[in-house]
């Protein structure tokens, strides 16, 4: 039976429901349902997209290397550029052949470390082991007796395959990239005829081009830096192949965060199977380790300044996104598509709050500007103007 005398629950002491328009949970549903779609089609056509997105990336820095040269020499806008795109083609075919040509040499039998990479390995933990009172140490093939190396070494020549492939289709793309520049400006013209729309999204390139070009001007500055002093350090203690080291070491760094881990510890590991002495190993861990964080927290970010006023996070989970997407050329091109993906999301009013989030402090625009500022009606005085400009308005 219904007890007649039960009090029923006051309504009025509920908290009301908050209503949603239902626009705007469809619209955050289609954008949801937009980025999962855009992150499939980015990992499914991931062999047609990285090629090009390395080609853009080389082309950016064609671009910038061929205005220092024209700025700091005689050379004219042409022969600048064809300096560049020489340099830039011969540095990237160079930097491929070393690092094959160097991993072969390395682990092959001349250099000795295939064959005393196991016993090494065995004398390290039998010393570890009495260091710590341990009385039947494991041996090297007991701790990887359950690991197929051969699909590693399979993966890796896999890896240095697709490398060599992509590395051909990268200068088809480059090729026709430059090819397209020559009607680049025009059709700039076509797809924003409103001269203030035109200089905001020249605003958006530049800001794009100029993100990037610092990101490749203080991670090679500061690759030669930390080069030199491991170059010194590796000839110091006699490690093998110091000069493949140290160019191993300059490329790694333009990674974030993952590229200093290898370069820190990569050659110690190595300097362990060479010498019978721990004290190589050593001095190359702690002096590596300390010219990293030496640069890493005091160098590198006062040569930053506003070309990468991007959040740490954000640095962090676009290089876990990008390695997952693209692979390895994901994790170089990680910092510039964020850097890209910022200053996109910054000049829409719905998205702006993500550019904000993205930005290291709070700022998404370089100088601080605001949107509204952004959005003046007449031209921006400081906006560059590309030549060939032949609308009159």
């Amino acid at each position: 039976m219904i007890d007649g005398n039960a009090r029923k629950p006051d309504n009025r002491l509920m908290k009301p429901a908050m209503a949603i328009p239902t626009s705007t949970v469809s619209r955050n549903a289609l954008v949801l349902l937009a980025a999962v779609a855009g992150g499939a089609a980015l990992y499914w056509l991931r062999d047609i997209l990285t090629p090009l997105a390395m080609a853009i990336f080389l082309l950016i820095m064609i671009d910038g290397i061929k205005r220092f040269v024209a700025d700091h020499t005689l050379l004219n806008d042409r022969m600048a550029g064809v300096a560049a795109l020489v340099l830039v083609i011969l540095g990237f075919f160079a930097s491929i052949a070393i690092i094959v040509n160097g991993a072969a040499g390395f682990f092959g039998e001349a250099s000795g470390v295939s064959t005393r990479l196991g016993p090494r390995i065995d004398q390290v933990i039998r010393d570890l082991a009495t260091l710590f009172g341990v009385d039947s140490p494991p041996t090297a093939m007991d701790l990887i007796g359950d690991v197929d190396l051969r699909s590693y070494v399979a993966d890796f020549a896999m890896q240095v395959q697709n490398v060599a492939s992509g590395a051909f289709f990268v200068l088809v793309y480059l090729g026709f990239l430059i090819a397209a520049q020559s009607g680049f400006q025009r059709k700039i013209v076509g797809m924003f005829p409103v001269r203030e729309t035109r200089h905001e999204a020249r605003a958006v390139f530049q800001r794009i081009r100029s993100g990037v070009e610092g990101y490749l001007w203080v991670q090679a500055v500061t690759g030669v830096m930390i080069c030199a002093v491991a170059w010194m350090l590796m000839r110091a203690v006699g490690l093998q192949n110091a000069e493949f080291w140290t160019f191993v070491i300059f490329v790694v760094g333009f990674i974030p965060i993952l590229g200093g881990a290898i370069a820190g510890l990569a050659p110690p590991l190595f300097a362990l199977v060479q010498f019978e002495s721990y004290w190589p190993a050593l001095i190359l861990l702690i002096g590596l380790q300390a010219v990293l964080f030496i640069v890493g927290n005091w160098i590198q970010p006062r040569m930053q300044g506003d070309n990468q006023n991007i959040d740490p996070i954000v640095v962090l989970l676009s290089l876990a996104l990008w390695g997952k997407l693209w692979g390895v050329i994901g994790m170089f091109l990680s910092t510039p598509l964020a850097v890209l993906a910022m200053a996109i999301l910054a000049e829409f009013k719905g998205s702006r709050w993500m550019a904000i989030l993205m930005s290291g402090d709070g700022e998404p625009y370089p100088d601080g500007e605001e949107t509204a500022a952004r959005k003046r009606p007449s031209p921006r005085v400081n906006a560059p103007q590309v030549p060939g400009d032949v609308s009159g308005s």
